[in-house]
């Protein structure tokens, strides 16, 4: 059976200890389950465990930068839990510790947390691990948002990062309130030929290959570098771009297997225009089911403004 883990993520003095005492206070999510609760990060506020309905909750202080996996496996079979609540450390990376769990440990949720007073800074000053914690959480909570605030800035921040997160503010006069704020696309998906302007080629990407089969059977248009796919025979390309994320060391090539029948003729690097239809089927690219275009007309292009795409 799959071990669920509930990870919270976010800065010190984000709120989390005090979200994860309340939810452990809550019978609904503690009806007595054997729960090993990490604590990767001591802040001000501790755990009070007699507060709780039931106590078989058991608190374990760890190094996130240095528990292995089989201390992991240890302190779980000690206390003889059923799932784990996790409080990370914001200063550290959540893919290295998510590594280290045993095999049957699977995330269920994670939830971020942020300071609405300090995130911006974080973000303008440690932009990486605001990224890592963003674009994996399925909820992010603005807490600590002063009365009448503009939240724009924490939506857009949230929604450039993670286009599916869910996004609560909470006030200080304790109000909490969903975000409902709409994200139309940049571009028309139901023209008969969507038009991929330069600056939103990573918004595209990442949007056909998160719901590819909105963009079955459509047509599209955008300007790309080609791409050579080691492992495919001829016939195919992999136009795509040069993306950044949030700073140059995460900077990689996001292409789209491309079948055109003169694909030889293409030079690695060369700017081209591409006209599709999008299919979504297998490919090896992906290791399952995802956008494989068919090329109507691939011509030569000049270099676009900024040749790295950024969200």
């Amino acid at each position: 059976m799959p071990v669920p883990v509930y990870a919270f993520t976010g800065f010190l003095d984000s709120g989390k200890t005090k979200f994860i005492q309340d939810t452990l206070c809550d019978p609904r999510f503690n009806a007595g389950e054997r729960t090993l609760l990490l604590i990767c990060e001591e802040g001000e506020e501790e755990y009070d465990i007699s507060a709780y309905p039931y106590h078989h909750v058991y608190p374990e202080v760890v190094d996130q930068d240095k528990i292995t996996t089989q201390e992991l496996e240890a302190l779980f079979k000690k206390h003889r839990c059923e799932r784990v609540v996790a409080e990370l450390n914001g200063m550290l990376q959540v893919g290295a510790f998510y590594q280290k769990m045993p095999e049957d440990w699977q995330i269920a949720q994670e939830v971020m947390f942020a300071d609405a007073s300090t995130i911006m800074s974080y973000n303008a000053n440690m932009r990486s691990l605001v990224v890592d914690k963003l674009t994996g959480c399925e909820m992010v909570v603005f807490n600590r948002v002063p009365v009448g605030a503009d939240v724009m800035p924490m939506h857009k921040l949230a929604r450039a990062l993670n286009r599916r997160v869910g996004i609560l503010y909470e006030y200080t006069d304790g109000k909490m309130d969903y975000d409902e704020i709409e994200d139309p696309l940049p571009f028309d998906i139901n023209a008969p030929i969507i038009e991929i302007k330069d600056e939103d080629f990573a918004l595209w990407y990442r949007d056909m290959s998160e719901e590819p089969k909105k963009y079955k059977d459509k047509t599209v248009r955008f300007k790309a570098q080609v791409a050579r796919l080691r492992k495919e025979k001829d016939g195919f390309f992999a136009p795509g771009r040069f993306v950044m994320t949030c700073c140059v060391e995460d900077i990689q090539f996001m292409g789209v297997p491309c079948k055109y029948e003169r694909s030889d003729e293409l030079r690695a690097r060369d700017w081209v225009m591409v006209t599709a239809k999008i299919n979504v089927r297998f490919h090896s690219i992906y290791r399952g089911i995802g956008p494989v275009l068919e090329a109507l007309e691939v011509s030569p292009a000049e270099p676009p403004q900024n040749e790295v795409a950024t969200f």
